[in-house]
């Protein structure tokens, strides 16, 4: 049998050229980022201290695992308004249950990611079975929810968990050990080149065309490069390095790329967002895959709550507040996620998070109010979007 073609005839900067242009790229954001970086960073040096950044990192983590749902349900065509209202609620059900009613935290916790598990089933059901707009049933969702928040917190409206607590004391202060940390990157690169092989393996048995030999080192050697960078850097001088919730939402972005780009399930939620009726025609499970999403969404919300509950260390009634759901949603959509259905990555979240939480870091080191934040966001958020649209419109041309 013949070996497999290339995956350009152009070989590598072909292969770069082509990925460049497809249409899930993340290079444009990627770059879009590093420049924001440059500009605050020559703005502000203090932006770029490794200090800044782990701050930073630990900021993003609960926003980004609620923008990593957000991401799930805009693939099919569908979106939830009410991922702040639910992230709050949660927080509220952890500090009560754990404080007030004297549950074990993980009870608590479990509770807490139960309530999103519900809400995501509740509104599943509202879609499939009643057809109902997304956007109406989320936003009276919003605000119910918002109301569920208050009565749960009680007439306090605010509940401080204990600082010794292994929860709080996790989220806040727990941070890999650099050994570890260079044993992941370590157990990552050598994961990331043995699937990269055996994927070239599988695919030259049936004559597909195929990565070569030299992108896979290639490939192999920039993620080695890249990982070292980051974590050389979050752990140089008295920087504390990746906290224990950054490498949660690490592994859930892993994790839903993988579901995303090799399973069943992630080939029927691109269909679904892409075409409905074509993959209800073709077979696809429509129902259950929107069902699915509505509830990894709302379970990623929850957990997104349990996570700013530990880090602020307290749940009140600003927890989730009225910019936490435009903030994921905005993250998303900047991060290369299409507000049409069809089109965006588990790492949509992580770029748009980054660009959002930069932003707001460097404008708080320079001391510039929120007004000027609220608005750069929004004209970043709007630019993104146009990019989209004429994207859309590009393709159906």
């Amino acid at each position: 049998m013949s070996a497999g073609p290339s995956v350009t005839g152009a070989g590598l900067p072909g292969a770069v050229w082509q990925r460049m242009r497809g249409r899930n790229s993340l290079l444009p954001i990627v770059a879009a980022l590093a420049g924001i970086w440059l500009i605050l960073g020559a703005v502000n040096p203090a932006f770029l201290a490794p200090e800044n950044l782990v701050n930073l990192t630990l900021q993003s983590a609960p926003v980004g695992v609620i923008a990593l749902g957000v991401v799930l349900v805009l693939l099919v065509g569908q979106i939830d308004l009410s991922v702040g209202s639910l992230s709050g609620l949660a927080a509220a059900v952890v500090a009560v249950g754990s404080v007030t009613l004297g549950w074990p935290v993980a009870v608590a916790i479990l509770a807490a990611l139960a309530c999103g598990v519900v809400v995501g089933l509740g509104y599943g059901a509202l879609s499939t079975r009643l057809g109902l707009p997304s956007f109406v049933f989320t936003l009276a969702g919003l605000l119910f929810l918002a109301g569920v928040q208050l009565r749960v917190l009680g007439p306090l409206g605010s509940i401080n968990l204990p600082f010794e607590s292994w929860f709080v004391r996790s989220v806040q202060q727990g941070f890999l050990p650099p050994g570890l940390a260079w044993a992941l990157v370590a157990v990552t690169v050598v994961a990331s080149a043995a699937l990269q092989v055996a994927a070239r393996a599988r695919r030259r048995r049936a004559d597909l065309a195929c990565a070569s030999v030299p992108q896979i080192v290639v490939r192999t050697f920039v993620l080695a490069a890249v990982l070292s960078a980051i974590v050389a850097y979050l752990y140089a001088g008295t920087a504390r390095g990746i906290g224990w919730s950054v490498l949660l939402f690490a592994l859930l972005v892993v994790v839903t790329d993988v579901l995303l780009r090799r399973t069943r399930w992630g080939r029927s939620v691109r269909a679904v967002g892409g075409d409905r009726r074509a993959a209800m025609l073709a077979g696809v499970p429509v129902r259950r895959t929107v069902v699915l999403c509505f509830v990894a969404c709302s379970t990623l919300a929850a957990l997104g709550g349990v996570l700013a509950a530990g880090r602020l260390g307290a749940a009140n009634q600003g927890t989730g507040g009225a910019d936490t759901y435009l903030v994921a949603i905005a993250a998303a959509v900047i991060g290369g996620t299409s507000l049409f259905g069809g089109r965006g990555s588990a790492w949509s979240a992580v770029l748009g998070v980054l660009v959002i939480q930069s932003i707001a870091n460097g404008l708080t080191l320079m001391n510039v109010d929120q007004a000027a934040r609220y608005m750069v966001t929004g004209a970043v958020l709007l630019l993104a979007i146009i990019i989209d649209m004429l994207l859309r419109k590009r393709r159906e041309a």
